[in-house]
């Protein structure tokens, strides 16, 4: 697996244009330990050149540490992101060339944008700050003898009429998303869709047995082994850098791997009821080979339809459809434009999967999902979705 570098960068100007400069930071995506910074004053420019060269000098900083690398860049310019990842176009002369340059650094499908707050964004908020100041003096900024603590107290703050400035000159550049719709799989830009990244819970002691194991039965709690495999995922996603939100199932496998990514992330976990395992009914417990010594008939009219509940009062594939539907239209009105982990269990898994690719309800028959797996489906404005991943057990290797 290639390594995920993290890249922030910032760029500010007093002015707009005037004095100005940028910062920027490679950080390892685990540990949050500053890998490499870059700062430089630039004399008179604008803030969004700053920015842009921020951009450029943070791509470099990482690809001097690994060529190879998937790069995750997060800044807090709405502009550069938006037109660094295609959304909008790039107007403005100033900023052609630096946007190449700062393409030409890696190849594009090893590199991801995201926008953060600029709260989120102090490191090299600072650093820019840092380099401002220098050049204020008559000097270059000169990286100190330790990189790793992030300064607590706020960075020098820009003047109320240098952000409205700022501010102005983003929306001057950003609207017109595209001339003309492009030829081919061109499709009309929709904004940011709402990305659900489904994560299956980590093994319990009924994984291994293959044991129907829903809401209605004894609620087990993750094994050694399926701990791993949570910590595991944690880890690669803490690594991605893109999780907004998490959101996890009330049962106890669930939120024991969904508090494990929450811990690495710095994030709160939501429970959603509509999330819950489907109920088996008097099967919880049993392999498919006990129900089908048990329970013949009604195991065969469950595999015929949907409609079908399993013994004893269990909940039918139909039934279980209805409310993650429900829970997954939640979600989307909630998280608008913002990927959120789902952590969950096979079945609404497979509902969601099934019902983003319109598939028949036969189709969750024909899906694997092991555990601790991700997947993953974006939901775009006009009520599509495309499914973007499914089943990937890469970081439990």
């Amino acid at each position: 697996m290639p390594r995920t570098l993290i890249v922030e960068a910032d760029g500010g100007s007093r002015g707009n244009p005037g004095p100005a400069g940028y910062g920027a930071v490679v950080l390892d995506p685990e540990t949050g330990e500053a890998l490499a910074e870059a700062a430089e004053f630039l004399g008179t420019a604008t803030n969004n050149v700053a920015e842009y060269k921020g951009l450029v000098a943070g791509l470099r900083a990482a690809r001097a540490l690994d060529p190879e690398a998937c790069v995750h860049v997060r800044m807090d310019s709405k502009l550069v992101v938006e037109q660094m990842s295609g959304r909008w176009q790039i107007k403005h002369p100033d900023m052609k060339p630096l946007a190449a340059a700062a393409r030409a650094v890696f190849p594009p499908e090893q590199v991801t944008y995201e926008w953060i707050p600029r709260a989120q964004n102090k490191h090299a908020d600072r650093l820019a700050n840092e380099a401002m100041d220098a050049g204020k003096n008559g000097k270059q900024w000169e990286p100190r003898d330790s990189r790793a603590a992030l300064d607590t107290a706020a960075a020098p703050a820009r003047s109320a009429a240098a952000r409205a400035a700022d501010e102005a000159a983003e929306a001057a550049e950003a609207p017109e998303v595209a001339e003309a719709p492009a030829p081919g799989w061109g499709a009309p830009d929709l904004g940011v869709p709402a990305t659900l990244v489904l994560l299956r819970h980590g093994e319990t002691a009924l994984t291994p047995q293959k044991r129907f194991s829903g809401s209605g039965g004894t609620d087990p709690e993750l094994s050694p082994a399926g701990r791993r495999q949570a910590e595991a995922a944690a880890a690669s996603l803490a690594a991605r850098g893109t999780i907004q939100a998490v959101v996890s199932s009330p049962l106890r496998r669930c939120r024991e791997t969904a508090e494990a990514v929450a811990a690495r992330l710095g994030l709160e976990v939501r429970l959603e009821e509509g999330l819950r395992e489907t109920d088996f009914g008097a099967w919880e417990g049993l392999t498919f080979a006990e129900v089908r010594e048990r329970f013949p008939d009604d195991l065969d009219a469950w595999l015929a339809s949907a409609a079908v509940a399993p013994t004893g009062g269990g909940e039918s594939f139909e039934a279980v459809a209805r409310r993650v539907a429900v829970a997954r239209d939640k979600l989307l009105a909630r998280y608008t434009g913002r990927t959120v982990l789902v952590v969950t269990h096979v079945t609404p898994i497979k509902t969601l999967v099934r019902l983003a690719l319109g598939a028949p309800p036969e189709s969750l028959f024909r899906m694997e999902l092991s555990a601790a797996s991700l997947s993953a489906v974006a939901y775009y404005a006009d009520g599509n979705a495309s499914l973007r991943l499914l089943n990937d057990t890469s970081h439990l290797r």
